[in-house]
């Protein structure tokens, strides 16, 4: 099964996707085996490992895959393709070593090989998110979003902000295990709303 598993993903991966995830790690994960292709399938998933199983990696691959796919060929538009909501505030780090450096070393890979590739920007909105810096998202937004449940409620409520959410094709929430109050209840509900906003239903991964 575990090699089946391998040869689908590596039979969705851009070659250079490939590449750059050989040159960081020696064989997929167990969750990445599952995981990978049923996302690239479009497909609503939950992903369940313990702490240091990679599950943000498996929930990302295959969306950075696909980006990457758009950014080679001049695809990439002017909107917002997925959105990584989690409970806590403190990201930065693990997005940066999730998200941020993996996708500046695939860059840096694809010049180096002569491909000619559009930048894929990604942008962190929380409650400490300055006035500026949310302009900034207005006129250069992010392909990829990374919010909590009450700044992902809020954004919802900028007819602006909206226009570029109608697009998006893939929702991640982490550590969803912690969404049991309140808090997980007001989320159910904002993801709603994104879908009627949207013009295509997200993939939903948690």
């Amino acid at each position: 099964i575990e090699a089946h598993g391998e040869a689908e993903v590596n039979g969705i991966l851009e070659p250079l996707v490939r590449e750059w995830f050989f040159s960081k790690f020696e064989k997929f994960s167990k969750t990445q085996l599952y995981g990978v292709k049923n996302i690239y399938d479009r497909k609503n998933i939950l992903v369940c490992a313990p702490t240091g199983g990679t599950k943000t990696l498996t929930a990302f691959l295959g969306i950075i895959n696909y980006i990457v796919g758009l950014a080679l060929k001049n695809e990439l538009e002017n909107k917002i393709y997925s959105l990584y909501v989690s409970p806590l505030k403190a990201l930065s780090n693990d997005i940066y070593v999730n998200l941020i450096s993996p996708l500046e070393e695939i860059e840096a890979l694809a010049k180096k090989k002569g491909l000619k590739i559009q930048n894929i920007r990604v942008s962190l909105r929380t409650g400490d998110t300055t006035v500026n810096e949310r302009a900034k998202m207005l006129k250069n937004v992010p392909h990829i979003l990374v919010t909590t449940p009450e700044t992902f409620a809020i954004v919802l409520t900028s007819p602006k902000f909206v226009e570029n959410m109608r697009g998006v094709e893939f929702v991640i929430v982490d550590e969803i295990h912690a969404m049991t109050n309140k808090r997980g209840v007001y989320l159910s509900l904002t993801l709603e709303r994104l879908s009627d906003a949207s013009l295509i239903e997200p993939v939903r991964i948690g």
